[in-house]
């Protein structure tokens, strides 16, 4: 019996997590769960799965919570400390699934714990992904990704024998403007960006798709995990998002994983490695699905991917600084503040303006994506003005 600690429980990751570990009770035991403040879904999650350690993010809810699993047998804790308490039980497998910076210090914690953690969230290796795979390496802790795309490349790299493989083909579905020009990108509302073709996401994470920053930090994000040159890494658009990202080799195979649109399929890989386990997935209709189509992304239409791909040639605080940045350009974007071709536009004015020291510590990444943040914001109000 494998135990786990779903970090971010009723988010759209945690909820498919633990709709899988839900249908074999025998072979996964949940140590803690972890919300922000929702502690209806939480609490019953919790019951359910007969979790130990329940945890809310926000302390105000402790009381709720508390009242919830009254009779349980079940702990509630709160805040950061209970946040830090959840990542540290020693679970063998940790989903890391906390959207933003505040995912970051959970992390680590689980990765001193050792075991296997899994990040859903783009801060870990995006913002800090030298400091949290030399965590990894020092404390034994095995990474796994969780994202799509990431996952379908750890299926297929070898390595055992990096050199050997000659690029990585990242897919992206160009999202729901791929065809769309730029004038008439112009227009789009909060409502049109959030409705991806082929994922059901949360909002933050759709708008990024119909920018392809979501791509671009993706590609960060490769080249944190797989030891291969930048240059080798590259983003082609692959509409039915049946292909989820493929490993070309130096013999001209191409090896490519498969699947339906549905996050459970990466996360059940993770979830049972290096083993298999059931998905309540159909298998793919090759027939019906019928073609698969590929074209290169235009990036005059897509900034975020130049932004992205300089960001990470330049390395150090750079990676940081975009993600921070397009986060609270985003929000702005949702909130109905600026338009959305002013999302990138905002995210390369702070990356001009702004070029502090690459981060060392964990410390130093949150000062920089405190900095970014505030940053944009500023200049998030000076748009609205």
């Amino acid at each position: 019996m494998r135990t786990v600690t779903i970090l971010g429980a009723t988010g759209s990751v945690g909820t498919s997590t633990l709709d899988l570990v839900e249908r074999e009770p025998d072979r996964f035991r949940v140590r803690a769960l972890t919300a922000n403040c929702d502690v209806e879904r939480l609490a019953a999650a919790a019951i359910r799965t007969r979790a130990e350690l329940a945890v809310v993010a926000d302390e105000a809810c402790l009381p709720d919570l508390r009242d919830a699993l009254s009779g349980t047998g079940i702990r509630a804790a709160g805040g950061a400390t209970g946040i830090d308490e959840a990542a540290a039980s020693g679970a063998d497998w940790t989903m890391g699934a906390i959207v933003g910076c505040a995912g970051l210090k959970p992390i680590m914690t689980a990765l001193r714990s050792g075991g296997v953690v899994v990040l859903a969230n783009k801060e870990p290796l995006v913002s800090a992904g030298d400091i949290v795979l030399a965590a990894a390496r020092d404390h034994h802790a095995t990474v796994l990704p969780a994202d799509s795309e990431h996952n379908a490349i750890y299926q297929c790299f070898d390595f055992d024998r990096p050199e050997r493989v000659r690029r990585i083909v990242l897919t992206a579905s160009g999202g729901p403007f791929r065809d769309w020009s730029s004038a008439a990108m112009r227009g789009v509302t909060p409502a049109q960006a959030v409705t991806h073709p082929n994922w059901s996401m949360g909002a933050k994470i759709s708008v990024d798709s119909a920018t392809m920053m979501n791509k671009g930090l993706e590609l960060i994000e490769a080249a944190r995990l797989f030891p291969v040159e930048h240059d080798r890494i590259e983003i082609v658009l692959h509409r039915q998002s049946v292909i989820h990202s493929m490993v070309d080799y130096v013999d001209g195979s191409m090896l490519a994983q498969l699947g339906p649109s549905d996050m459970r399929v990466p996360i059940a890989h993770t979830l049972a490695w290096p083993d298999r386990m059931p998905t309540p997935m159909p298998p793919l209709d090759l027939v019906a699905i019928g073609r698969l189509d590929f074209e290169a992304p235009d990036p005059a239409r897509f900034p975020a991917l130049r932004l992205a791909r300089t960001a990470l040639d330049a390395g150090g605080a750079r990676p940081a600084i975009l993600n921070a940045a397009n986060e609270i350009a985003v929000a702005a974007f949702l909130a109905g503040h600026i338009g959305f071709l002013e999302i990138a536009a905002i995210v390369e004015h702070i990356l001009d303006g702004y070029d502090p020291p690459a981060p060392t510590t964990l410390d130093d990444v949150l000062h920089i994506d405190g900095e970014a943040r505030r940053r944009t914001d500023m200049r998030v109000k000076d748009a609205v003005v």
